[in-house]
C-alpha cells in the first residue's frame, strides 16, 4: 500500500512539474512574441506615460485631495492609480492574443499536443505579468521625474509593486476567458477594453472618495481596483488614505490580496473549462 501511494504521489509530481514546464514554455513563446513586435511593447508603454504626465499637469491643480488643491499633492496621490491603471489595461493583450491564436487555428494545434491543457493560458497571463513589470518600471521613473516619490522605504515600495502585479495578473485571467469567448482579435480587443472603463474610473484611482456621489462612492470602496490602488498608496506613503467605514478602506493589502486570489480562483477556473471545450 505503501508503494502505491508513493506511486501515485510520484505521478502527480510529475504531472505538476510538466505542467510547470510546460507553462514556462508557452510564457517564453508569448514573450518572445512580444519581442518581435517592438511597436506595439512600445505604444502600450507609451500610454500610461502619457496619463502621468495629462493628470499631473493638466488636472493637477484643479483637482482637491485631503482637503487641498496642491498640484504636488494632486501629483503623488495620483500615481498609484495610474499604476494600477497600466497593470490594468495591458491585460487587454491577453483577450487579443488569445483571440488572435484562435483565429489563425494555432489553439486547436497546441491542445493536439501532449501538454498540459492550463498550460498554454497560464503561459499567455505570465507573460502579460512580465510586461506589467516592465511598464511599472518605467513608469516608476516618469513618476519620480514629475515629482512622485516614496516616503517608506524600499521594502514596502516593493509590497506594493507585488500588488500591482498581482492584480495584472488577476485581471489577465478575466481578459483570458474574454478572447476565448470573442470571434475576433477585433471583438477581444473591445470586449477586454470596455469592462476595464467602470472598474478603474468608478474608484479612488483620480478621485478622493470625500468628493464622489454617495451612491458612487459605495461601489468605489468595494471595487477590488480601490483596493489596490488605496494599498498602494498605504505602502507608498501618498496622501489619500480615505476616512472610510468600509472594510476594504480600512484593509486594503489584505482587501486586495483577497480580491486578486479570488479573482484567479474564478476566472482561471472559468477560462480553462472554456479552453478544454473549444469546437471548431
Amino acid at each position: 500500500m505503501t508503494s502505491g501511494a508513493d506511486s501515485v504521489s510520484s505521478t502527480r509530481g510529475s504531472e505538476f512539474a510538466h505542467a510547470v514546464a510546460d507553462t514556462l514554455a508557452m510564457a517564453y513563446r508569448n514573450v518572445l512574441h512580444m519581442s518581435r513586435l517592438p511597436e506595439v511593447l512600445v505604444f502600450g508603454l507609451l500610454q500610461p506615460v502619457m496619463f502621468v504626465l495629462l493628470f499631473s499637469y493638466l488636472f493637477g491643480g484643479s483637482m482637491e485631495v485631503a482637503g487641498t488643491t496642491d498640484p504636488g499633492v494632486y501629483r503623488e496621490f495620483v500615481m498609484a492609480g495610474i499604476f494600477a491603471q497600466s497593470v490594468s489595461f495591458a491585460t487587454v493583450s491577453a483577450s487579443a492574443g488569445i483571440a488572435d491564436d484562435i483565429h489563425k487555428g494555432l489553439i486547436y494545434r497546441f491542445r493536439s499536443l501532449p501538454m498540459s491543457r492550463s498550460s498554454v493560458l497560464s503561459g499567455r497571463t505570465l507573460a502579460d505579468s512580465a510586461r506589467s513589470v516592465l511598464s511599472i518600471a518605467i513608469l516608476s521613473v516618469v513618476a519620480t521625474l514629475v515629482g512622485w516619490r516614496i516616503h517608506l522605504g524600499i521594502a514596502k515600495a516593493l509590497g506594493a509593486f507585488a500588488l500591482l502585479v498581482l492584480l495584472g495578473y488577476a485581471f489577465s485571467w478575466v481578459g483570458a476567458l474574454i478572447g476565448l469567448w470573442a470571434r475576433s482579435p477585433e471583438a477581444a480587443t473591445t470586449g477586454g477594453v470596455v469592462w476595464l472603463f467602470p472598474v478603474v474610473f468608478i474608484s479612488n484611482a483620480f478621485l478622493d472618495l470625500r468628493n464622489m456621489h454617495p451612491f458612487l462612492r459605495a461601489i468605489a470602496e468595494w471595487n477590488p481596483f480601490s483596493a489596490t490602488v488605496q494599498g498602494c498608496r498605504q505602502l507608498f506613503g501618498n496622501p489619500g488614505v480615505a476616512e472610510s467605514a468600509a472594510w476594504p478602506m480600512q484593509h486594503p493589502i489584505w482587501a486586495s490580496l483577497v480580491w486578486s486570489i479570488l479573482i484567479i480562483a474564478v476566472f482561471r477556473a472559468a477560462a480553462v473549462y472554456k479552453y478544454r471545450t473549444l469546437t471548431l
